[in-house]
């Protein structure tokens, strides 16, 4: 299947040619559907604290936290250029005359664009903004009344204005302090200073970032980062990385064979967040924060945030103590007696929701330990969880692994079987879905790291249909960050309130009460 020239690019993206032909089969077989029990409710695999247990958790975490080395991840290459979809599609078709305007004031499918400018006084980047377009000879609120709405946005999308249309979400102005504002970057630095410093005054921060903005976030962060040191007392550590070239998945022409491109060369695509299982994998912390770049709020909102990070903190490592000490009572004992092997049982089961293929009472004794150590053994996460108020993407439910057993999964549409109707009512039941609010501990009860590739679902990917040059092909995506790859972690679910959940899809969202 593969050339000698192939091979040859395979060695220079760092892709392994077995690698490479499990992708093809994968294209050939298909992924398997995942199969959901139930989904994950309240007291059945999401937990929910009182306001004075949610508080305990909270202070048990700022007591054992300086002595931890945090880091906050935060997946950072999104591009704005989805943000501004519905202004793009107006900038290109808009010809200014007035049966036109006249046409689309009353046409709902436009409100959002009329909204936008109805509103461009309440962003954070109206300065910035009526500042480039002045220098081009006209004030922006002139420019506005006389309905010059393409000029507007050429000033705001193009390169020769803001350039927003091509810059990440992380490095736009999203929320306004008086006179001052914000980009999404600058609130995750507020952030770690008040759930993420050290003993020492230390906060970690780690942006997985496009190559071709690297310099443009660091740059940004030189700029800003002296400010909010001097201002909370801390000191910051921005690493960044990308997503390795040897995560992209190769294309396939709609008869599964290699995607060719003019040249001869297979087509690689980057094979989504899933990827940044890696760049996790890389980061030494005891425990590490990840949260998405646009979910941010304007400080008057931030304490919701600020507590509920450290009730997940506090819960994690309050599982953490009891996980290790039943390791370190595995690895100090000749022999463990059956009513601890039960209570270590029931935990797993009861406390870990992770129920085995096999009946334990029917496990000989080595067996039952095997199973004890194994399911105890792992990277734990804890994940923040909503109330599903309509939001789109994935969701807690009880799930069936490979190897048999059930436990508690993040899960994604295209990962289940729609058409089952079985299927589809087990989705439908959800009550909760995934904000990407989690925090994870990566290291054992000796302190050892684990290595996190072993902890992936590889048959959890997916396949898509795209286009390149007119020619149609399909994509593959890896098994994603929340979901397949951390498939086989210690996972645990915890409710927390809706307002600690505001990420922005569409610029129109900046002017949203929680953004203002």
């Amino acid at each position: 299947m593969f050339t000698e020239q192939d091979r040859a690019q395979f060695k220079q993206r760092g892709t392994q040619t077995e690698v490479a032909e499990q992708q093809i089969q994968n294209f050939r077989e298909g992924f398997p559907d995942l199969e959901i029990v139930k989904a994950a409710t309240i007291n059945d695999g999401i937990l929910k604290f009182s306001d004075d247990l949610s508080s305990e958790y909270a202070k048990s975490y700022d007591r054992a936290a300086a002595t931890q080395k945090i880091v906050k991840f935060v997946p950072a290459s999104g591009a704005a250029s989805r943000m501004f979809k519905h202004l793009f599609q107006f900038q290109q078709d808009y010809s200014g005359s007035d049966a036109e305007y006249d046409q689309l004031i009353s046409d709902p499918g436009q409100r959002k664009v009329f909204e936008f400018f109805k509103q461009i006084h309440d962003f954070a980047f109206y300065d910035d903004l009526s500042h480039v377009h002045q220098q081009k000879g006209m004030g922006l609120n002139e420019a506005i009344l006389q309905r010059r709405y393409v000029e507007v946005l050429d000033s705001l999308l193009n390169e020769d204005g803001l350039n927003y249309g091509s810059l990440p979400k992380g490095l736009l102005k999203f929320h306004k302090y008086g006179t001052t504002s914000r980009t999404p970057v600058e609130e995750h630095l507020v952030e770690g200073a008040h759930y993420a410093r050290d003993q020492n005054n230390n906060v970690y921060l780690h942006l997985t970032v496009s190559p071709e903005h690297r310099q443009a976030f660091e740059e940004h962060i030189a700029l800003v980062k002296g400010h909010f040191e001097q201002h909370f007392g801390v000191h910051y550590y921005v690493t960044f990385s990308e997503q390795k070239p040897s995560t992209d998945t190769l294309a396939v022409d709609m008869n599964n064979e290699p995607f060719r491109e003019e040249n001869g060369e297979i087509l690689f695509r980057p094979g989504g967040h899933g990827a940044l299982i890696e760049n996790l994998n890389d980061l030494d912390a005891d425990l590490v924060f990840i949260k998405n770049i646009d979910n941010v709020v304007p400080d008057r909102l931030k304490e919701a945030t600020f507590q509920n990070k450290k009730l997940l903190g506090g819960v994690l490592l309050s599982y953490q103590q009891k996980i290790f000490e039943y390791l370190h009572l595995i690895d100090e004992s000749e022999e463990i007696l059956e009513v601890k092997l039960e209570e270590m049982r029931e935990f797993v089961e009861d406390q870990l929701c992770v129920l085995p293929a096999q009946v334990f009472s029917s496990m000989d004794g080595a067996q039952k330990v095997a199973f004890v150590e194994e399911a105890l053994n792992r990277p734990i996460r804890v994940c923040g969880m909503v109330k599903n108020e309509g939001e789109p993407g994935g969701g807690p439910f009880w799930a069936v692994n490979p190897n048999g057993s059930t436990s508690l999964q993040i899960v994604e549409s295209a990962q289940i079987n729609m058409n089952d109707p079985k299927q589809q009512s087990v989705w439908e039941n959800a009550t909760h879905f995934n904000p990407v609010d989690i925090v994870c501990s990566m290291k054992n009860h000796r302190g050892e790291k684990f290595d996190l590739t072993r902890y992936v679902n590889a048959q959890a990917g997916f396949v898509s249909k795209k286009s390149k040059d007119g020619r149609e092909l399909k994509a593959q995506e890896l098994p994603g960050l929340w979901n397949g790859s951390m498939a086989d972690w210690n996972t645990l679910f915890v409710e927390v309130p809706i307002i600690t959940f505001n990420p922005v899809k569409t610029v129109n969202d900046l002017l949203r009460e929680q953004h203002q």
